[in-house]
């Protein structure tokens, strides 16, 4: 059978359709690229904007449409709105997430065992959704009950997956190629708070570095006030990319104890400058709304004040977007559409500018690439667009194909969309050793590559 995986929305999301990958070919069925030629396609879906919503169903029309005969709906939006999923065309089974952990063997109707025993390597998926970088799930979940969020209701309470599953999916993918692991989960900080015997993320983390060889590990968005000083020394080791990602939501105190934050910006001001302390050059990314229920002009310029003085590398906008079933869809006070638009335009261009300032600072510097494209040019040279360990976007051209390489490049300008570089020499880190040979220019006064 040929299988055809899409989603929609979070990198948890993206890791959940690559382990249906992984146990679709063990159970020995093909991935396609495209739903055109699949016998079954699998739509993880989201719902924790409107948007991300209505991009689930346009997925799922789009494989109707292309002709796919069996179409199975999971995820956020199918596990809410499951009789609109039942609905739509081509759908024959919608897979809640409680129990989208088996959906292959429930599919397939075999004993999970036939699909979950010892799999293969990690390959990319084919199609949209190939991704050098391997997505792994360590939690799934949420307790914290922010009045934002639909997902806590999607997704339910919070779990942690066991140490030797996480590595387990760490070293197929290591073994595939993988040279950048990311860890995902709903509320990741919680790791391990939910075990018999509780255990904390950075014993997770130091497990991960000193049970496998994978060459980078990215740590996705943490909750602030899931983190103290002691977590930054595990930036020690220079395996672990320089990004962190701490969600703020608002840089306002009032809107965030409407929110149900549990951090202040004083509070969440002193653990960044306790992080940026302790790992040179990190990159600080947040996630903002704008438009929050009873935010009003003053609150928006206070939280807009916040952002602007933390010098962020980088962030997401989300326009207020009001989920049925969460506590601020009840709330007084909801901002009009056309001011939450505005607001977030106005915040959007504080993160631009932000972003360009952070960037300049490596012009002439030397940062460690993974290149994640690479599209032939007329010239038989390669256009090269990759992600350094501190999430600088950087583009560069070179005469081999470097995709899915570690290589360092040496920053020379910058255009709208990132940076660009000369290419230094490719870094072997590989389980084969097939990459070249490992001469990273770290030795350099000029480098800030790990």
């Amino acid at each position: 059978m040929k299988v055809y995986l899409d989603t929609v929305g979070c990198r948890l999301n993206q890791s959940e359709i690559e382990t249906y990958a992984r146990e679709f070919r063990a159970a020995g069925h093909s991935i396609v690229a495209v739903p055109a030629e699949a016998d079954l396609t699998v739509v993880n879906t989201c719902t924790v904007t409107v948007a991300a919503a209505a991009d689930s169903r346009k997925k799922i029309r789009r494989a109707a449409r292309a002709g796919c005969g069996k179409i199975i709906a999971t995820g956020c939006w199918a596990t809410l709105e499951a009789s609109a999923a039942q609905s739509l065309p081509g759908v024959s089974q919608v897979i809640p997430n409680l129990e989208k952990e088996r959906l292959v063997p429930k599919i397939l109707q075999v004993d999970p065992e036939m699909v979950g025993g010892k799999l293969s390597p990690r390959k990319p998926i084919p199609g949209p959704r190939s991704r050098t970088r391997a997505f792994i799930k360590a939690q799934d979940g949420c307790d914290n009950g922010c009045t934002f969020c639909i997902t806590t209701v999607a997704r339910g309470a919070g779990r942690s997956r066991a140490v030797v599953d996480v590595l387990a999916d760490i070293r197929a993918a290591h073994d595939g190629g993988v040279q950048e692991a990311v860890l995902t989960g709903v509320h990741l900080g919680s790791w391990g708070q939910d075990f018999n015997s509780p255990q904390s993320l950075r014993d997770l983390i130091e497990n991960i570095l000193s049970a496998t060889k994978i060459s980078r590990l990215r740590i996705s968005s943490l909750e602030p006030w899931d983190l103290d000083a002691e977590f930054f020394s595990l930036w020690e080791d220079e395996r672990l990319a320089r990004q962190l990602h701490l969600p703020l939501q608002s840089g306002c105190s009032a809107t965030l104890r409407r929110m149900a934050r549990k951090t202040s910006p004083d509070e969440y001001a002193n653990l960044v400058g306790i992080a940026r302390s302790a790992i040179p050059d990190v990159a600080i990314t947040t996630d903002v709304i704008a438009g929050f229920p009873g935010e009003s002009e003053v609150e928006f310029e206070e939280s807009l004040a916040f952002v602007r003085g933390m010098n962020f590398a980088g962030g997401h906008v989300f326009t207020y977007s009001a989920r049925p079933g969460t506590a601020a869809a009840r709330m007084s006070g909801q901002v009009p559409h056309p001011i939450r638009k505005s607001r977030n335009a106005k915040m959007r261009a504080v993160f631009a500018s932000a972003a360009k300032a952070y960037q300049s600072r490596f012009l002439g510097q030397c940062v460690s690439v993974l290149w994640e494209s690479a599209t032939e040019l007329d010239s038989g040279d390669w256009a090269l667009k990759g992600l350094s360990d501190n999430y600088l976007r950087v583009t560069a051209q070179s005469p081999e194909r470097l995709w899915n390489r570690i290589t360092d490049v040496v920053i020379s300008g910058m255009r709208e969309h990132g940076l660009f570089g000369e290419v230094q020499n490719a870094i072997d880190r590989t389980p084969s050793g097939m990459l070249g040979e490992n001469r990273c220019c770290f030795a350099k006064p000029t480098c800030i590559g790990w």
